[in-house]
């Protein structure tokens, strides 16, 4: 009979205890469907004397997670401590070390130092596997890794922040601004430690690294990703973009152009009728187009206990198979480093601002697009009150780099009251 895949698992928040409820209850239907019994040799935490609600008694406690990690009686290392640096890095590069196969859910150090893992790993003929890093419960890694492997992939995109996405929907049911629903999200749970995370699009930056570079065949590279988040995204904005057919979303998208490899997390106006502009609350979402499949959409809950934990035990499940497969999709040492997008294709845009209430004023905004290249779809003036007059534009397509140019020239006119906003159009 196959000798049990044993466990160990370091970090006992709420994944880690979601991990080792479903070992449990589901013991016998695992051990049927990889033809070999999974058990847990030893767990590590940074309070042993913590009540977590389930019995960890018949593990041996690891103090150190890389004790843990270099354990003779563990042979897969399951790492859901979290963090680029510290305690998850040294004890993953330990575990890799020392023969052990890697699970994790941190996508903050696959983003940073997947490169390096990968090579670490597949030259000793080990595996990482890392499902719950990107999308929670929803098998995104798995679809591009296996089911599209046959597809040359033209763009990825979604929404992959449910934090930011609920804190967006809320504002267009309740009407409520920003600053109050940052507030409940907080206290519900919902944020990071560092909230920066979530709302300034980090977290979801980290996860469309990895998703570009299994999509591209091209080394993760998360300082390449253009990053904006939500904070200044106003109640008037998601009542201007529902005007006008559109919800505002926390967009990831990547994809390979003349120009280089386009990765970018922002927000964007997308068309409400459109699978990206229906999705709701903390739900994920991420789309995946190839020349052969053409579009699938993918859709589930992107955190939680039993969503994220359903991840990690697939990939353990996986390796109980004996499956092999290359950390990004393809050998490390091929991956090639993709030449990043100096500017994006280009798109139309929503800009508001607020003009000081004197003449002229829209004209000189005018002449700064005009100047810049920028064409003008249209323009109102809304909700005027002494001594600012509120003004939305919305462009033709255009870059980025031409829209930058204009908001500079803006800024020289005098006539701004606060920056602008500017968000862009994608008509999916």
């Amino acid at each position: 009979m196959t000798a049990p895949l044993r466990l160990g698992i370091a970090g006992l928040g709420t994944v880690g205890v979601g991990v080792v409820r479903i070992l449990r209850k589901r013991a016998a239907l695992l051990s049927a469907r990889t033809g070999r019994d999974i058990s847990i040799s030893a767990v590590s935490a940074r309070d042993a004397t913590k009540d977590r609600g389930v019995n960890l008694s018949s593990y041996a406690w690891e103090d150190d997670p890389v004790a843990l990690a270099t354990r003779d009686d563990v042979d897969v290392f399951v790492e859901l401590m979290g963090g680029s640096e510290g305690a998850a890095r040294d004890a993953t590069e330990a575990a890799l070390a020392a023969g052990k196969h890697v699970v994790t859910a941190n996508k903050a150090l696959l983003a940073i130092h997947g490169q390096a893992l990968a090579e670490q790993a597949e030259a000793a003929g080990l595996m990482i596997r890392y499902e719950a890093a990107v999308a929670g419960g929803i098998p995104v890694i798995k679809a591009l890794l296996e089911g599209l492997a046959g597809n040359e992939i033209t763009r990825v995109m979604g929404v992959m922040n449910g934090t930011c996405n609920y804190i967006l929907t809320r504002m267009e049911a309740d009407g409520l601004g920003y600053e109050a629903l940052f507030e409940e999200a907080g206290k519900l749970g919902y944020l990071e430690a560092d909230p920066t995370l979530d709302v300034g699009g980090i977290d979801a930056g980290h996860k469309l690294a990895i998703l570009s570079s299994i999509a591209f065949g091209t080394r993760v590279n998360f300082d390449a990703v253009e990053l904006e988040g939500i904070q200044r995204i106003e109640l008037e904005d998601i009542r201007q973009a529902a005007d006008m057919g559109y919800r505002i979303k926390l967009l990831g998208l990547a994809q390979r152009t003349a120009r280089g490899l386009e990765q970018r997390m922002q927000p964007c106006l997308v068309p409400a009728n459109s699978p990206l502009g229906q999705l709701e609350g903390g739900t994920n979402m991420v789309v995946i187009e190839g020349d052969a499949v053409e579009q699938v959409v993918l859709r589930g809950p992107g955190a939680g206990e039993g969503p994220t934990a359903s991840a990690v035990v697939g990939d353990i499940c996986d390796l109980a198979r004996g499956m092999r497969v290359p950390v990004f999709g393809q050998p490390a040492t091929t991956l090639e480093a993709a030449r990043p997008a100096q500017s994006g294709l280009p798109a139309p845009y929503y800009l508001r601002m607020a003009l000081m209430d004197k003449p002229g004023a829209l004209a000189k905004i005018a002449t700064a697009l005009g100047e810049a290249g920028i064409s003008i779809n249209r323009m109102r003036q809304y909700g005027h009150s002494e001594p600012t007059a509120p003004v939305l534009i919305v462009t033709h397509k255009t870059t980025r780099a031409a829209l930058d140019m204009a908001l500079s020239a803006m800024q020289e006119t005098g006539v701004l009251a606060g920056d602008p906003v500017a968000l862009r159009i994608e008509n999916l």
